[in-house]
């Protein structure tokens, strides 16, 4: 596993005294001494937020994988892999903070972790976000540094995150690798119809050793995202430019229809997209298309305190079936090829497919999403039991998700989860590496 070099990111608390000033307006009258003589005192000065904030927490996680032997990621991962299943030991240490000072602050998340299973140790630590921020003014708001972009109102998937790590549809809350950036936004408030407007603009530069992952190297790229709050909904306008990828736009909104009740929804356009297809005579050509994505989905929160989202995602850079299918068939021919030279040719083919994105994760047209989570059901305190289910339409493959979370300890946060992966022969979910998965997760936050 070659070295990685340090990036990114973070979480910061706020200490806020708004309870305390709820309870003086309660009383109607100051605190100052009791009726039986004896005296109170407050103390203003421990609730005020200190110049240093930091926490983090400490995961340990231990996984089951019964692998799919028969797939045909399975066989391009590792051809002389013989393994059933794998079980894998991970240890995560992830510390977050903040320093102010008068209006500015500097904001840093730092992550290491180590993993073992029977095949491969990997150990690592990257800085996840490690930024400067200064205000010169009320409005106006500068950032330089490694930062995480989360632009986009989807839960699962963001088709206007043109500056956003891939999130894991599984685990879309955790904290994702930011990129090193310049960024400056400007903000005002109207009280009107348009009760507020934001305009932030990124600047990303693409350099050996700098953001190598984003795209070409040796580019300057500009990211601007204009924000309107009009009545109770949010609306997003965002622009992307540079040569390291082409050039984008997008839209976003988000709105509460009740008090339980939201939806919210993203459209990407991007003019220009280049991407390496497998034809059916398995020759290899790039093609060059204009690609329309977007998603649409809901939140609702019932009475009995059961929260659902789902979404429907359109991925317009996605395969087709049918081109999916060409790379799945390619890949049993190269495993089924008795004469040697023609199963290596295959191969080598069918790795530099997979490596093109062909087997990367929901690389399909059309998915669809659900996450259902219980809070404290049936008055079972610090307990929430849920389910996620993602599918590929197109193919009708799915994985299936379901977990029990409990935090009745101070601290600490116990998870299991168990994943299944289903799908006929040729389908995303039936040819994944895994059939299934049992995690155990465990974090100490301190």
């Amino acid at each position: 596993m070659p070295d990685r070099y340090f990036k990114r990111k973070h979480t910061y608390f706020l200490t806020s005294f708004f309870g305390v000033t709820a309870i003086f307006l309660a009383a109607g009258e100051p605190c100052t001494a009791a009726d039986d003589g004896t005296d109170f005192t407050f103390n203003l000065e421990s609730f005020e937020k200190k110049p240093l904030q930091w926490g983090g927490n400490v995961e340990g996680k231990f996984e089951n994988f019964s692998l799919n032997r028969g797939s045909s990621l399975y066989f391009l991962t590792d051809p002389d892999r013989t393994l059933s299943t794998l079980d894998k030991g991970t240890a995560t240490l992830q510390i977050d903070g903040s320093y102010s000072l008068n209006k500015n602050s500097f904001h840093w998340l730092l992550k290491a972790s180590a993993s073992q299973d029977q095949e491969y140790h990997e150990d690592w630590a990257d800085i996840y976000e490690a930024y400067l921020r200064l205000r010169p003014t009320d409005m106006i708001t500068l950032e330089a540094g490694t930062q995480s972009y989360k632009w986009g109102t989807g839960y699962a998937w963001n088709p206007v995150g043109f500056l956003n790590r891939r999130k894991d549809p599984n685990d879309p809350g955790e904290d994702l690798e930011g990129f090193i950036s310049l960024k400056s936004s400007w903000i005002r408030s109207f009280g009107s119809t348009v009760e507020s407007m934001a305009a932030t603009v990124s600047i990303l530069p693409v350099w050996d050793g700098v953001n190598e992952d984003f795209g070409r190297r040796n580019n300057i790229n500009l990211a601007a995202k204009l924000y309107f709050l009009i009545k109770n909904t949010d609306v997003d306008l965002l622009y992307f430019t540079g040569n390291s990828r082409s050039s984008r736009y997008g839209i976003d909104f988000s709105t509460n229809i009740s008090t339980n009740f939201a939806i919210h929804g993203e459209l990407s356009w991007i003019p220009n997209v280049s991407r390496l297809v497998l034809e059916q005579d398995n020759s290899l050509q790039f093609e060059e298309y204009s690609s329309t994505s977007y998603l649409f989905g809901m939140r609702y929160l019932s009475a009995q305190n059961i929260t659902t989202i789902l979404e429907y995602y359109h991925n317009g850079s996605g395969y087709s079936q049918n081109e999916m299918t060409r790379f799945y068939h390619l890949a049993y021919d190269a495993k089924i090829e008795q004469d040697p030279a023609a199963a290596s040719l295959l191969l080598e083919k069918a790795m530099t497919v997979n490596r093109s994105g062909y087997g990367a994760f929901q690389t399909g047209k059309n998915y669809g999403y659900a996450r259902i989570t219980w809070s404290e059901p049936f008055n079972i305190l610090y307990f929430s039991p849920g389910i996620t289910g993602i599918i590929n339409i197109n193919d009708s493959s799915w994985t299936l998700t379901p977990e029990i979370l409990y935090t009745g300890f101070t601290n600490w946060e116990l998870r299991l989860r168990y994943s299944i992966l289903s799908g006929g022969e040729f389908s995303e979910y039936g040819e994944k590496v895994t059939e299934n998965k049992i995690e155990l997760r465990v974090r100490y936050f301190f």
